[in-house]
This record gives C-alpha cells, sequence and structure tokens, in this order.
C-alpha cells in the first residue's frame, strides 16, 4: 500500500489550512498526500423518503473534495495529489482511512494567535481513537508561520523550533522519535520541555528546603539529559535543547508552542473504545496552542 499524508477536508477556512500543511509535510517527506471528505448519511428512518437529499449531499460533498484537490494542486504543482470521498461518520471514518498513513491532519477553528485553536467533540474523538499521529492546524496557519520571522521570506529560510513535551517517567519512544524525524527534516531545533514538582515529603523539611529543591533539580535535569543521549546519538544533526523547570507542565508547553513550528505530545493508548480520553494536558495544549500540534499514540 502507498504511503501518504492524510488530510480531512470539510470546505472550512481550517480544512483548506490543513490541507496546505499537509501538502507542505508530504513535500518534506517526498509522499503524496490524499485528501479526505467524509460525508454523513441520513439515518435509515428519513433515507427512505429523502432519497434526493442523500443524493445532494454526497454531490456537494463531492464538489467540496474536488475543489480543494484543483487548490491545492495549484499551490503545490509537484505534489501527487489524491482523494478519497467516504460515507460515514467523521469521528469513526477518518481514523480508518488514515490507518495505514503517515499522518493524519485535521484543521480546527482559530480563535486568533492568543486564543489558539477550538477543537470540536468530532476532532477530539479522532485524535483519542487514531492509532495514526494527528496533526491539529488552526485556521489561518499559513507556510510564513513555520519560519523564524528574521527568514520567514526569501531565501536561507529557517524553520522555527519543534518542541516535544516529554514525560521522563512514561517516555514513548514512538513519540521521541517522532519528534526527532520533525525536526531532523525540517534541520530544525528540538526543544524538549520537562516538567517535575517536588516530592511531598520535602514538604516537612522546611530547613534545607532550598538545598533540596537545588539537589532535585539537578536529579531531574540530569535524567532528562540520560534520556535523551541515545536520541541525540541516533540523530546528531538536531540541536537539542533541554528545558527542565518545576510547574505546570501545560503552561511551559504553551509558552514553547509561541516560537514553535510544532509541537509533539504523546497519547497513552487506551483499551477502552468508550470516550475522548486524551489525557488532560494534550486536550489543554490542543485547545490553547498557537502552533500545529501533532498527538501521537503510545503503548
Amino acid at each position: 500500500m502507498t504511503r501518504t499524508i492524510v488530510a480531512a477536508i470539510d470546505g472550512s477556512p481550517a480544512s483548506r489550512a490543513a490541507a496546505d500543511w499537509a501538502a507542505r509535510e508530504a513535500e518534506l517527506r517526498d509522499l503524496p498526500l490524499k485528501l479526505v471528505k467524509v460525508w454523513e448519511p441520513l439515518p435509515d428512518t428519513l433515507a427512505a423518503t429523502s432519497a434526493s437529499d442523500t443524493t445532494t449531499l454526497e454531490h456537494w460533498s463531492g464538489k467540496v473534495l474536488r475543489a480543494a484537490v484543483e487548490e491545492t494542486t495549484a499551490r503545490h504543482p509537484g505534489l501527487k495529489v489524491l482523494e478519497e470521498l467516504i460515507a460515514g461518520r467523521p469521528a469513526e471514518a477518518l481514523p480508518e482511512a488514515a490507518a495505514e498513513a503517515e499522518l493524519l491532519v485535521l484543521g480546527s477553528r482559530g480563535l486568533g494567535r492568543l486564543g489558539g485553536f477550538l477543537v470540536g467533540s468530532v476532532g477530539l474523538s479522532v485524535v483519542a481513537h487514531s492509532r495514526t499521529p494527528v496533526v491539529l492546524v488552526r485556521a489561518g496557519e499559513n507556510a510564513a508561520d513555520e519560519y523564524l520571522p528574521e527568514t520567514a521570506h526569501g531565501a536561507g529560510r529557517r524553520f522555527r523550533p519543534v518542541v516535544l513535551g516529554l514525560d521522563t517517567e512514561r517516555a514513548g519512544d514512538t513519540v521521541t522519535a517522532f519528534a526527532f524525524e520533525e525536526a531532523a527534516r525540517r534541520g530544525a531545533p528540538l526543544h524538549v520541555v520537562q516538567s517535575w514538582a517536588l516530592p511531598p515529603y520535602t514538604v516537612h523539611a522546611v530547613a534545607a528546603a532550598a538545598d533540596l529543591y537545588e539537589q532535585y533539580a539537578r536529579d531531574m535535569a540530569a535524567l532528562l539529559t540520560g534520556t535523551l543521549l541515545p536520541w541525540r546519538e541516533k540523530y546528531p544533526s538536531v540541536e537539542v535543547v533541554e528545558v527542565s523547570r518545576t510547574g505546570g507542565v501545560v503552561d511551559h508547553l504553551l509558552d514553547a508552542a509561541a516560537g514553535a513550528s510544532l509541537v509533539v505530545l504523546g497519547r497513552r493508548v487506551r483499551r477502552n473504545p468508550l470516550g475522548t480520553h486524551i489525557g488532560p494536558v494534550a486536550h489543554a495544549v490542543l485547545h490553547h496552542a498557537t502552533a500545529p500540534v501533532a498527538v501521537v499514540a503510545h503503548d
């Protein structure tokens, strides 16, 4: 089966931004791009008496898809663009359509550069149930946003950093490898963010609090360095910046995301098929980051 990047299309400005981001990613990876439009048939109780409405929905969906293919091809003339029109529920059909893909890209309504994303229930459900890495791209995202401002226009453009939120206690190789690969193909630095809190026993050691804090901070920084050492050796061309801080990980990630081309987060695979559990950190970052966010499933 041909490896592809898949982007979901619905005719909205957000999905157009997602298609354009996915096209640039496909060019970086030298892969075809597949644009997918999912249309939801009428319930059986209505379909029997509304055949013309069902036909209209399918026809309109096909027009939206063809327009997206034409626009993307015009913007990326050297890129192979495939298309697929699917009947079904988007939350179920999109993970299935991208099951063999390298990446699934979705759009989200933008709330401005300070507001981040507005991620709906369908987007959250797709993220929660897809084993394929999912990237959320906000409306208004464009190619210039990926580059350092002083290099965004003209020759010699350089990508903004890739940011990885890493939990060293549950560091998944799949997530870390994804982040290093993205940084390597962009020639961008990788900023690895680790957040930690002092253990409960330090509460009772008031007199030694400062020394305990300093020692624990050094220990956590050393743990991050040790975790990343084999990855540095595997990807010697990637400049790695380690950020080990106490406090809320979401705040640290959002600060880093403000200057990033991509934020990478992990999502532990849940065996319960019900619900849209993606974890509180991923949920918060998806809603508030101003850069595209990749959520990578791992065991």
